[in-house]
């Protein structure tokens, strides 16, 4: 979905002004040749719903099928392949992560690219974003592969500690922290995630850490606990258009709750970074986009 997504948010990033400031964007300017043709050039959404193959010189030899037959094992098309994981440093923090029983969404919620970001990538620079309160979800969000439960485990009361240990180790500059929903807690877990932040500010007062928070039921004082935490950059995501929410979130989440969670993360602390994201290639039109990310 990324992928197919890519191309055409680039566009939308480009035509309003906004690809400066986007990550994914500015990522293309240092993949190499071969990727940025494929990216370029490489099948749309609506080549993988109309299963045109013809005229792409990138992938015109592949004769696969992409809509599955019955009775037919549907196989992915070279294109959305990816290797398997492998190496030192992904072996090196899977190791780590297990031994203190940390999670990460990078294998909860199935990412394709782990072994590229564990191992290390084109760069060497290992990177993962650290799941808190557990590996278990309360929400129920169609595009999420996160486990689900109405009452998960407990949390482990020695999280906070193990992840900023970890981090701190890793000697990382910048890190993300997020998290499961947790609607069976009083407070959304907010305090649990708060203390992680505090005890990895004190091990390395130097690192960024960004903080992707659940909405907390619209919770204003869990918010509050949040931004008080020493954090560098709350980041809360609306997922996808206005339109669209009922169809890909929990419906419990809705575009106004998320918007008015960072809304109050910024009335109280002017200075910090607040930030979104939406996905593309879930059925939204071009307007729709434009719309969400001029706030129409």
């Amino acid at each position: 979905m990324r992928l197919l997504g890519l191309r055409t948010g680039a566009e939308l990033l480009r035509v309003s002004g906004l690809a400066e400031y986007h990550t994914s964007y500015r990522v293309l300017a240092v993949l190499s040749d071969d990727k940025k043709n494929l990216i370029q050039n490489g099948p749309d959404l609506q080549d993988f719903i109309s299963g045109d193959l013809t005229d792409k010189n990138t992938w015109s030899d592949y004769k696969g099928n992409l809509k599955r037959q019955k009775g037919e094992r549907l196989r992915l098309p070279p294109w959305a392949k990816t290797e398997i994981p492998m190496g030192k440093n992904y072996n090196k923090l899977k190791n780590t992560l297990r031994s203190l029983n940390l999670h990460t969404v990078c294998e909860e919620a199935r990412c394709p690219n782990i072994g590229e970001c564990w191992g290390g990538g084109e760069y060497g620079t290992a990177t993962a974003t650290i799941m808190l309160m557990g590996d278990t979800c309360t929400r129920g969000c169609r595009f999420c592969s996160v486990k689900t439960a109405k009452k998960p485990p407990p949390l482990d009361p020695d999280e906070p500690y193990n992840t900023a240990k970890a981090i701190a180790d890793w000697g990382l500059d910048y890190v993300v922290l997020t998290s499961v929903d947790r609607d069976d807690l009083p407070d959304g877990g907010a305090e649990h995630f708060a203390r992680t932040v505090s005890l990895l500010k004190e091990r390395n007062s130097k690192i960024l850490i960004e903080c992707l928070t659940p909405d907390f039921r619209g919770d204003k004082k869990a918010v509050e606990t949040i931004v008080g935490s020493g954090l560098d950059v709350y980041a809360h995501n609306v997922e996808t258009v206005p339109a669209l929410q009922r169809q890909v979130r929990d419906p419990r989440a809705n575009f106004q709750q998320s918007i008015s969670i960072l809304q109050h993360a910024k009335n109280v602390r002017p200075d910090i970074v607040t930030k979104t994201s939406i996905m593309l290639g879930l059925g939204e039109t071009d307007e729709q986009v434009y719309d969400t990310m001029t706030g129409e």
